[in-house]
């Protein structure tokens, strides 16, 4: 295996397991504060690893450059949009879980 490939494969897996454990955070965390937290951590970082992968895999030219536009574009909108969405949340009252309550 080429140098290339090995590093395609690791970025590959990274961006497998952050997504996994995303997904994992979604089920088992108590309330929407928490759950945001996960998926905005864990997909972002995810999805970052896998593009990366993608754009090794492509080598160079524009395909690569595209995909460098997308890993921005990820990294600047995904937290914000999280942001966004828990705020939403507070002004509208929704509370967190604490550690008295049931899940």
């Amino acid at each position: 295996m080429a140098l290339r490939e090995i590093a395609v494969l690791l970025f590959a897996t990274g961006g497998s397991f952050f997504a996994l454990s995303a997904a994992v955070g979604l089920v088992r965390l108590p309330d929407l504060y928490t759950r945001a937290h996960s998926a905005s951590k864990g997909d972002t970082l995810g999805g970052l690893l896998t593009l990366t992968a993608v754009a090794i895999a492509f080598g160079g030219g524009l395909s690569t450059f595209k995909t460098f536009l997308l890993i921005v574009f990820m990294f600047l909108t995904n937290p914000t949009a999280v942001h966004a969405i828990v705020r939403a949340a507070h002004d509208q009252g929704i509370e967190p879980w604490t550690a008295e309550e049931e899940p």
